[in-house]
């Protein structure tokens, strides 16, 4: 029983170890995914920005038939 738990304490510590080196030598970020990211966002505030124009159009002929 404790080589047992002896074997799962190795591997548990083996596959953090080569976790941690792996993460040493990954890059440090994703410029292409930081760019999508920020495409995205414009891409957002442009279709608010449409989608509110629209709505006070609707709105003001919905105000003009009212009177």
């Amino acid at each position: 029983m404790t080589k047992l738990l002896s074997m799962i304490v190795a591997a548990m510590f083996a596959a953090v170890s080569v976790n941690a080196i792996a993460a040493a030598h990954a890059p440090a970020g994703d410029k292409k995914g930081d760019k999508m990211e920020k495409k995205a966002d414009k891409m957002e505030k442009k279709a608010d920005k449409k989608g509110d124009k629209k709505g006070d159009k609707k709105g003001d002929k919905k105000d003009e038939k009212k009177k």
